[in-house]
């Protein structure tokens, strides 16, 4: 029985040293996971710090592309424009190559038409006007196509110049209808 009562003994100062072991283990753990527990607070706060600081950046970077936007121009419309710009100037330019090439076939049958008929004394002048009136036709057709048109809503003054926009009261340079 003594040898029983010994190793009981034995036994509860085992389990009351293993728990003290435990104990000491228990609290350390415990510190640790109040400690984890402050450290995982502060990231939450600062988490929270970082997404209203990235919430008002992304705020003022949407208004700043917003503001931005306006300006803008869409690339498929700046596109359609200047496809549409570059097919009137192709058709311009065909127009006046054709024009030249009338004018060329013109003035080559002119010429054979009066070395058959006058003498180089009468062609002279008859030439220098053909070439002044067709320099004056090309210098009026490049004018025509560089104006600017002014579109107004209307006019002040109908007959009397200058004229002025009657929305915007800028000076216009028109031509009197009729």
């Amino acid at each position: 029985d003594e040898e029983l009562l010994k190793s009981i003994q034995a036994t509860v100062v085992r389990v009351e040293g293993d728990c003290e072991q435990l104990s000491y283990v228990t609290g350390s753990l415990q510190d640790d996971h109040r400690q984890h527990q402050k450290d995982i607070e502060a990231l939450f706060r600062s988490l929270e710090g970082l997404e209203k600081k990235a919430d008002k950046e992304d705020l003022l970077l949407l208004k700043v592309d917003k503001a931005a936007l306006g300006s803008k121009v869409s690339c498929a419309h700046f596109d359609a424009s200047m496809e549409s710009l570059e097919e009137r100037l192709r058709e311009l330019l065909r127009r006046v190559s054709g024009q030249e090439q009338r004018w060329q076939e013109a003035q080559q049958r002119f010429s054979d038409a009066l070395d058959s008929k006058l003498d180089r004394l009468e062609l002279g002048p008859f030439q220098k006007q053909l070439e002044d009136t067709w320099a004056k036709i090309i210098k009026d057709l490049k004018d025509e196509l560089s104006v600017e048109i002014d579109d107004a809503a209307g006019i002040k003054q109908q007959l009397l110049v200058p004229y002025k926009c009657l929305s915007c009261d800028r000076h216009l340079n028109m031509q009197v209808p009729g």
